[in-house]
């Protein structure tokens, strides 16, 4: 029998993640109970954060947006949230099927750490910060700091991840990924891609091609070689999904094309 508790403040979701350091964090729910259901987990007890009112949607703080980590993928996909983020709009709009999009999290692909987290490149390219609280303070870090390694990340056993916080670049940008359909599959590779003129930068980050998803930041002037360096900043591997072959491959097909998109 595993216990639920459903907070209705994030002070009492703190509170129960102080107290119970062996339960899980759940909201969409849409990777754990996945695993719940096939028994490769058995946490003592879940913390339900669906009804905590400040984890929900995206508010602007100055010329900062905060992403609520339980703002659905629904909710990033259109509207003035998909306008700032078109990259994170256009990964959300390939994630799972409606029902999924209407449950999943930011916050959970966050948690789940996973290099094929969709949300995770979009974020990447745009120098989001992840804002994590306990009982103890809240802290930011890095998204690139975050993910530790392959379903890791920085979490303290007392922690949740509160917020993604970013300031969007007005950049063009896109995001891509190969996969045996374009929803209802992890993707085999994935990019987002940004051309940032008030920068004069080009960034890329790409999933599924390393152990965790990475950035990779070159100057304007250096286009022409900038699939190239995408390639090689990638460590694939061979799984049932795709060989690291491909994917290199299919990485750099996606680097020219998100450039051709970008700069046009």
């Amino acid at each position: 029998m595993v216990e639920v508790h459903a907070p209705r403040t994030l002070d009492a979701a703190l509170r129960l993640r102080a107290e119970l350091p062996g339960a899980r964090a759940i909201a969409g729910g849409t990777d754990l109970m996945v695993a719940l259901n096939a028994e490769r987990e058995r946490p003592g007890a879940l913390i339900d954060l669906g009804r905590v009112p400040e984890l929900r949607a995206w508010r602007r703080e100055g010329d900062e947006l905060v992403l609520g980590a339980a703002l659905t993928y629904a909710e990033a996909a259109s509207g003035e949230l998909a306008s700032a983020l078109p990259a994170l709009a256009a990964a959300s709009r390939t994630v799972g099927s409606p029902q999924i999009r209407n449950r999943g999290t930011i916050g959970g692909n966050l948690g789940t750490a996973s290099p094929a987290g969709d949300a995770l490149p979009p974020l990447l390219v745009e120098d989001a910060r992840v804002e994590l609280a306990s009982t103890r303070g809240a802290r930011t870090l890095p998204l690139q700091e975050f993910l530790l390694g392959p379903k890791q990340n920085a979490l303290s056993d007392d922690e949740l991840v509160v917020a993604v916080r970013l300031r969007p670049s007005g950049a063009a940008q896109t995001f891509m990924k190969v996969g045996p359909r374009n929803a209802m599959a992890i993707s085999i590779c994935s990019l987002a891609l940004s051309a940032d003129r008030g920068r004069g930068q080009l960034r890329a980050a790409f999933g599924s091609s390393a152990p965790v998803a990475r950035l990779v930041v070159a100057p304007m002037d250096e286009a022409e070689g900038f699939a190239d360096r995408v390639v090689a900043a990638s460590s694939p591997i061979d799984d049932m999904r795709g060989t690291a072959a491909y994917r290199r491959h299919a990485l750099g097909v996606l680097t020219r094309r998100a450039l051709a998109r970008c700069l046009a």
